[in-house]
């Protein structure tokens, strides 16, 4: 599910930015649907954090790789154990404040502001901390 369930917030993020970045530019008004699409780019970056954090309690590149001594000098158990998922808190944190920024901002213009450049740092981010197959390091992984 966690897995699958990237591709939805990946989508959501990038048409979000898409959206805000043309809004600030526009001059239009800040709708209904704009706010939105926001909440909902943040709903399902949160259900991700919850899902992540249930893999990375229970699983076995989470918590459970720091009992290997070579945590931290394997790339790949490091990658999991650690960057991956302070990588999304952080993706996620920033996407969290582009929504709520938003809501808080005085004109449309802001509000387009605020969720253009939020979620563009949080797009940037938790694209760099996916573990994309073509990473160095992750051919036994199985992701094709």
């Amino acid at each position: 599910m966690h897995s699958f369930l990237r591709w939805v917030a990946l989508v959501l993020l990038v048409w979000s930015v898409i959206a805000a970045w043309r809004g600030a530019g526009s001059g239009k008004s800040f709708t209904a649907g704009d706010k939105k699409r926001g909440m909902f780019t943040m709903i399902v970056l949160h259900v991700q954090l919850v899902l992540g954090f249930a893999l990375w309690f229970l699983g076995d590149r989470g918590m459970k790789a720091f009992a290997d001594p070579e945590v931290m000098t394997n790339s790949v158990l490091r990658f999991f154990a650690v960057e991956h998922m302070v990588g999304m808190i952080v993706g996620i944190v920033l996407g969290t404040l582009g929504h709520s920024l938003s809501k808080r901002a005085a004109t449309d213009t802001l509000k387009f502001r605020k969720q253009a450049i939020f979620f563009t740092l949080a797009l940037v981010v938790i694209l760099a901390m996916i573990p994309w197959p073509f990473r160095e390091g992750f051919e036994w992984v199985g992701w094709h």
